[in-house]
């Protein structure tokens, strides 16, 4: 069981610093944003990401009904990824993208603090 959450926390921080990077790459307008290795990488970490997550409940008996924090984790992420859509997808201004991406940040780190703690507040209780 150990293995499993380790390569889960593995992927989160590939995910988060992944997230991070792109917004960078938005901001500074690189080229590197539109590489395919760049939109295809982040898919294949929050797969296994989702995976492992899903292969932790299994082992671990637990039902996402019977959590409240579970619940709320999945919430946070539903936020996070439409977030991280409005960021990283052209289209939008980039004041529009730069507050989703600030926004998804935050919403990440509050995923964590859920994990973490266990708790539907996150580490501010």
């Amino acid at each position: 069981m150990e293995w499993i959450k380790i390569i889960h926390i593995c992927c989160a921080v590939l995910s988060f610093s992944g997230f991070f990077l792109r917004g960078i790459w938005m901001l500074s307008d690189s080229s590197l944003l539109y590489k395919r290795w760049v939109k295809t990488v982040p898919h294949i970490v929050d797969a296994l990401l989702l995976f492992s997550a899903f292969l932790m409940l299994y082992i671990m008996h637990w039902s996402v009904f019977d959590y409240q924090w579970l619940q709320v984790k999945i919430g946070a992420l539903l936020v996070y990824i439409a977030l991280g859509m409005l960021a990283l997808k052209p289209g939008r201004s980039k004041r529009v993208r730069f507050v989703a991406w600030l926004l998804g940040l935050f919403v990440f780190l509050f995923i964590v603090s859920v994990a973490v703690s266990k708790s539907v507040f996150g580490l501010v209780v």
